[in-house]
């Protein structure tokens, strides 16, 4: 297992870009070993997609699989939850030993109390926003936040087809949050 390790470096047009595969598409008999073998391979993260079938219709992974995760890198766990209600399943996720919880704004009533929950717990807070979700839907809590997810896909499902206005959007996300010194 190789350390944790912030590879962070200014280039000439801005930080590197950090690699977090996702361990979605493993073989789930053999996770441990898939994450296992990201971080030896140079991963700067591990990104974990937690479905729940009612944000998305799929199910995957919950708490005591993050848990059993923690236990194969000390790399950072990047964890998705693509959940109704994030709220209740954060204190979970960070016990368990997520590094990084990163909640859909679609799925939240209350953004900036969930993200404020997501801090007090020790963790860094991410906020994701669907294809479809205008940036202003994150526009007041980016100040808060350690990262954006701009999907570009629509979430739940893998292998589709790749939506091109997202670059656009992610192109207008990234001028707002260095206007903003986000």
């Amino acid at each position: 297992m190789a350390g944790a390790k912030d590879l962070t470096m200014q280039t000439s047009e801005g930080p590197r870009i950090k690699l977090a595969p996702s361990i979605l598409s493993a073989d789930f008999a053999r996770l441990g070993e898939a994450v296992a073998q990201a971080t030896q391979a140079g991963a700067d993260y591990i990104h974990v997609d937690i479905m729940d079938g009612r944000f998305v219709p799929p199910i995957t992974f919950g708490a005591q699989m993050v848990g059993a995760l923690r236990r194969w890198t000390d790399l950072p766990l990047d964890v998705h939850l693509m959940v109704q209600e994030p709220e209740r399943q954060i204190p979970l996720f960070a016990e368990a030993g997520a590094s990084i919880l990163t909640v859909h704004a679609e799925a939240c009533t209350h953004l900036h109390r969930v993200i404020g929950q997501i801090k007090e717990l020790g963790v860094k807070a991410g906020v994701t926003l669907n294809p479809g979700t205008p940036i202003a839907a994150v526009e007041e809590v980016l100040a808060d936040v350690d990262l954006v997810l701009v999907m570009s896909v629509n979430p739940g499902y893998g292998g589709q087809r790749f939506i091109p206005a997202s670059l656009e959007k992610l192109r207008r996300m990234r001028r707002l949050m260095a206007e903003r010194g986000s």
